[in-house]
C-alpha cells in the first residue's frame, strides 16, 4: 500500500506513506537524490537494524547515539564538518534517517550549511512519523532549554515506512501514540477540508493501533498529518494557527528537561501536559464534565495515567519562563475550550502555581 500526500508552501514536496518493501523505499531514495551526492545522518539503533537492508555506504554515513541528549551543537558541527570532509555542495542533499532527533538535528544542519541544501526525511519511529518529519521544524538543544536553536526549513521529500515500527520498541511506540492522541483534541481548529472524526476513530480502533495492524496504522498516520498539513499551509512559522500543536507541551518540555530527558519519553510527557490543561480548562469552566470525562477515559484507553509530580512547581515553572514560547512574563499554555478545540492562554506564574 501506498499513499502520497502534498505539501504546497512556496517549496512544496511529497510525504509517501506505505508498508512496501525496504527495497523499495530504496529506490525512492535513489530517484528522489539522481545525480546529488548524498550523507546519510543516522540513529546508532537504526543502523545495526537496517543498514545492510538499505545498502548504506559507510563512507557516507554519519551515526548518532540514540537520545534526546544527542540533539547538541557538537553533533550538529559533526554533521557540518562531515558534509564537508566529502565534498557535499550546495548541489547535494543530507539525509535523515531515525527518530525525531535524528531529523530535527539533520535539518538544522541542512538548513545552516552553506545557507541551505536539500534534505530528505525518513522517520523509523510512530512519534516522527506523525510530528517532527512535517512541518519543517528543525532544532537542536542547549542544556536546560529545549529546541531554542532552530530554523523552519522544508524538506525535500518524506518518506515514511511502517516497516520500522516492527522493530519500535513498546515505550517508543507509546511515545508516538501521546503525539497523535493530541490530534484528536484540536481537530476542530485545524480547519481541514472535511471531519476526520479521529477522536472516535481512535475511540473505537485502540485494539487495531495496538496490534499495528498495517492500514490502522497507515490511516490514523495519513489523518494526523492531513491535520498536520492543514496548519502548517495556513501558519508556517508559528505565527499565529500552528500554536495548537503545542497542545501539552508546555509542562511536556519542563519534564523531560527536570527530568533529564531519562523519566518521560516525549510523547509521555505531551500526555502529561495534556491531563494538566484538561483538569484546568474544566476548573475553569471552558469544557464540559461529558467532554472532560471523554476525553480522560481515550487517554487511558491508550495506556496514560494522569501522575503526581514530584517536581515542585516552583521548579517546573523556573523552566517554563524559559520556554521559547513565554513572553513579557507570562507562560503561554494551549488549553481545550470545546469539544476538539483549544485556544492560546497566557498566565502569569501565579496563575500558573495555581494550576498545580
Amino acid at each position: 500500500m501506498r499513499q502520497i500526500l502534498k505539501v504546497q508552501l512556496n517549496k512544496e514536496y511529497n510525504i509517501t506513506i506505505s508498508d512496501e518493501k525496504f527495497s523499495v523505499l530504496k529506490e525512492l531514495i535513489d530517484s528522489e537524490t539522481k545525480g546529488q551526492k548524498r550523507l546519510f545522518v543516522v540513529s546508532k539503533k537504526v543502523y545495526k537494524l537496517y543498514a545492510e537492508e538499505l545498502e548504506l555506504e559507510n563512507e557516507n554515513v554519519l551515526i548518532l547515539n540514540d537520545g534526546e541528549k544527542e540533539k547538541n551543537f557538537k553533533n550538529y558541527i559533526k554533521i557540518i564538518e562531515k558534509a564537508e570532509n566529502i565534498g557535499l555542495t550546495r548541489k547535494d542533499a543530507l539525509i535523515a534517517l531515525g527518530g525525531g532527533v535524528v531529523g530535527d538535528i539533520t535539518g538544522f544542519a541542512a538548513s545552516t550549511y552553506m545557507r541551505g541544501i536539500d534534505y530528505i526525511q525518513i522517520p523509523t519511529t510512530l512519534l516522527s512519523m506523525v510530528d517532527s518529519s512535517v512541518g519543517g521544524k528543525t532544532a537542536i538543544d542547549l542544556r536546560n532549554a529545549k529546541n531554542l536553536i532552530g530554523t523552519f526549513y522544508q524538506p525535500k521529500a518524506v518518506f515514511i515506512n511502517i516497516n520500522f515500527l516492527n522493530t519500535l520498541d513498546k515505550n517508543q511506540f507509546q511515545s508516538g501514540l501521546g503525539e497523535i492522541l493530541k490530534y484528536a483534541f484540536i481537530e476542530d481548529n485545524c480547519q481541514y477540508k472535511h471531519s476526520l472524526f479521529l477522536f472516535e476513530y481512535l475511540t473505537l480502533g485502540c485494539e487495531k493501533v495496538f496490534d499495528k495492524e498495517p492500514l490502522t496504522i497507515m490511516r490514523v498516520i495519513e489523518y494526523c498529518l492531513n491535520l498536520k498539513i492543514s496548519v502548517v499551509t495556513q501558519d508556517e512559522k508559528e505565527a499565529g494557527l500552528r500554536k495548537i500543536l503545542n497542545l501539552g507541551h508546555t509542562l511536556a518540555h519542563a519534564l523531560e528537561t527536570i527530568s533529564k530527558y531519562k523519566k518521560y519519553t516525549h510523547g509521555e510527557a505531551v500526555v502529561q501536559g495534556i491531563f494538566f490543561v484538561l483538569k484546568w480548562a474544566y476548573n475553569q469552566e471552558m469544557i464540559s464534565y461529558s467532554y472532560f470525562r471523554l476525553s480522560h477515559e481515550l487517554l487511558t484507553k491508550y495506556g496514560f495515567k494522569e501522575e503526581s509530580f514530584k517536581y515542585t512547581p516552583e521548579d517546573l515553572i523556573s523552566i517554563m519562563r524559559r520556554d521559547k514560547k513565554a513572553a513579557d512574563g507570562k507562560i503561554t499554555f494551549i488549553v481545550p475550550c470545546d469539544k476538539k478545540r483549544v485556544k492560546e492562554v497566557k498566565l502569569t506564574e501565579d496563575d500558573v502555581f495555581k494550576m498545580f
